[in-house]
């Protein structure tokens, strides 16, 4: 069976809803998982706007330590016990909406979901998506995605 994540609020490569953008709803996606690995310990969830005019992108979402008997996050949370979020690219720990610049073009907003090896991962709230990034790296079994588009015309 493969590793698999939908959404009740959106479809692979559909618009994402008000309720995940920042200035209309800042609310994290319903996001549900299957067919993850033997030997997942936990999970960990990021979104990431590759499409950001900084050179490096755009962190809208770290969570890390979700239990491994957990296959679903619930829209606008919260994480589950011992879950860890860490600090968006707009500075604070939590779930950061879409916000592109206006006129910039149509925006990805890539949630992936990965099965972990370790119960948890050495990451708090005050780790940037790159430290949570770096230690997914070494410890990731799998890994699906799932892909909103978000255009802010102005």
């Amino acid at each position: 069976m493969a590793f698999t994540v939908t959404s009740t609020g959106f479809i692979d490569g559909g618009a994402l809803p008000d309720a995940q953008v920042y200035a209309k709803g800042n609310r994290s996606p319903q996001l549900s998982w299957s067919g993850a690995p033997e030997g997942t310990k936990s999970f960990a969830v990021t979104c990431y706007d590759p499409d950001a005019p900084t050179g490096s992108g755009f962190w809208h979402w770290t969570v890390a330590n979700i239990p491994a008997d957990v296959t679903e996050l619930a829209e606008g949370g919260p994480v589950h016990a011992g879950a860890v979020e860490g600090r968006t690219d707009f500075g604070e720990p939590g779930f950061g909406g879409a916000a592109p610049p206006p006129g910039h073009g149509p925006h990805r907003y890539i949630f992936t979901v990965f099965a972990v090896d370790v119960d948890s991962l050495p990451v708090t709230p005050e780790d940037s998506g790159a430290k949570y990034g770096f230690n997914l790296h070494f410890h990731t079994l799998a890994k699906a995605s799932i892909t909103g588009i978000y255009e802010n015309k102005g």
